[in-house]
Formats: C-alpha cells, sequence, structure tokens
C-alpha cells in the first residue's frame, strides 16, 4: 500500500515539470496523473480490492483528462494561410 502511495506523490510531484501545451497532451497527462491518483485512493477505499483500485483508476483518469484538457493554455496562431475559397486560416500553432 506504501507503495502505490508513493509513487502517486512522486508523479503528482513530477506533473508540473512536464511542457504539455495542446488540449491533446494536457489530456493525456492529467489522465496518467488522475488514474494513478484514483487507483492509490480506490486501492486504500476498498481495503486493496481489485475491483476498488480498478474503479478507482477508471473515475480518476476520467476526471483527470476533463480537467486536463479544459486547463490548457490557448493556442496562438505562428503563421496564416488561405483555404481553397479564400478564406484566412491558420496553419500553424505555437503556445507562449
Amino acid at each position: 500500500m506504501k507503495k502505490v502511495l508513493l509513487l502517486t506523490a512522486a508523479v503528482v510531484m513530477a506533473a508540473p515539470l512536464m511542457g504539455c501545451y495542446s488540449p491533446g497532451e494536457r489530456a493525456a497527462g492529467g489522465a496518467v496523473i488522475g488514474g494513478l491518483g484514483g487507483a492509490g485512493i480506490g486501492a486504500l477505499a476498498s481495503g486493496g480490492s481489485a475491483g476498488g483500485t480498478l474503479a478507482g483508476a477508471a473515475i480518476g483518469a476520467a476526471s483527470g483528462a476533463v480537467v486536463g484538457a479544459a486547463t490548457a493554455p490557448p493556442q496562438r496562431c505562428a503563421r496564416w494561410g488561405y483555404d481553397y475559397y479564400g478564406n484566412r486560416t491558420c496553419v500553424a500553432f505555437y503556445n507562449y
């Protein structure tokens, strides 16, 4: 049980060091962190049963993905172009 909590704490502390900028990257990182945290909490709450651990991991991963995607910084356009109809569109993004 201590190993699960130690691993969860290590991942949570390392999360701010990751350079995730796009909503997809943030969702994936949030899912990993949420899944590990949810697995640890589910294992504690269920007394170490596999069902509780898996349920906690699934709920944590889903909520982590939603929160991660919602907190992504806005993307800025680095290069503008035109589509087939002459509408101006962004063809390359960069993040601050």
